[in-house]
């Protein structure tokens, strides 16, 4: 199963690869310390941010977690509580998170926790590509700083975003029944993991599934390293 999770979506248009504002050569000298100052100047340079939400959100939502995370998990944007508390994921969808991390022994400080839009939208509507453009910028960053083995796609917002960024683009919406539990390969080299959003379970989707999904990481990541000797 994990070998099949490992292809890669050859039907994709590859492009030219992303550039990145930090280089690797410069993240692989960095201490735990100096990550963890580089996120939280992210964090400062968002509250500057010319994202449009910015003037209603009650506050930014960089993200949380390790600098030396393994994995980097996208949600879509903040919601209420998550506006409140200036933390990702803290309401019920952030509760089904931690019990899936938990599912194969991993705690929120064991992995780096984000979204693809930093303000919450008003009434937790869909971001705009405004609103989206002026944010990810900082999420570039936090990839850049982190370096991570996988990033967990939480739902279909995130994976079309990381699917643009990647320049690897099939269709202008993407169907997370067709992507979610398979690994792919992007023009960067990073790989990404699909799986449906936390609150789709609040909403009557198959919690089994999403666990399922889930079960399946730790193998991944020791696939992907075997690859990288």
């Amino acid at each position: 199963l994990v070998g099949v999770l490992l292809k890669e979506c050859s039907n994709f248009v590859q492009k030219t690869p992303p550039k990145f504002g930090i280089q690797t050569v410069e993240i692989s000298k960095m201490t735990k310390t100096q990550k963890e100052q580089a996120l939280t100047q992210v964090a400062k340079d968002l509250l500057r941010s010319t994202c449009p939400l910015r003037k209603t959100a009650t506050q930014p939502v960089a993200g949380e977690g390790s600098p030396n995370a393994n994995i980097f998990l996208i949600g879509e944007a903040p919601g209420r509580n998550e506006d409140a508390q200036g933390r990702p994921f803290v309401g019920a969808a952030g509760r089904v998170l931690t019990e899936l991390l938990q599912l194969i022994q991993l705690e929120r400080t064991d992995v780096f926790i984000t979204s693809i839009e930093k303000f919450r939208p008003p009434q937790n509507r869909d971001p705009k590509p405004k609103e989206v453009m002026a944010c990810f910028p900082f999420l570039e960053r936090q990839i850049e700083i982190i370096q991570p083995k996988l990033i967990v796609c939480l739902g279909r917002h995130a994976l079309q975003r990381m699917l643009e960024w990647e320049h690897l683009t099939e269709k202008k919406t993407t169907a997370m029944a067709k992507f979610r539990g398979q690994a792919f390969q992007g023009s960067s080299g990073r790989w990404y993991y699909p799986v449906h959003h936390p609150a789709a379970v609040l909403y009557g989707f198959n919690r089994a599934t999403l666990e399922k999904d889930f079960k399946q990481i730790p193998e991944l990541l020791k696939k992907i390293d075997m690859q990288k000797k």
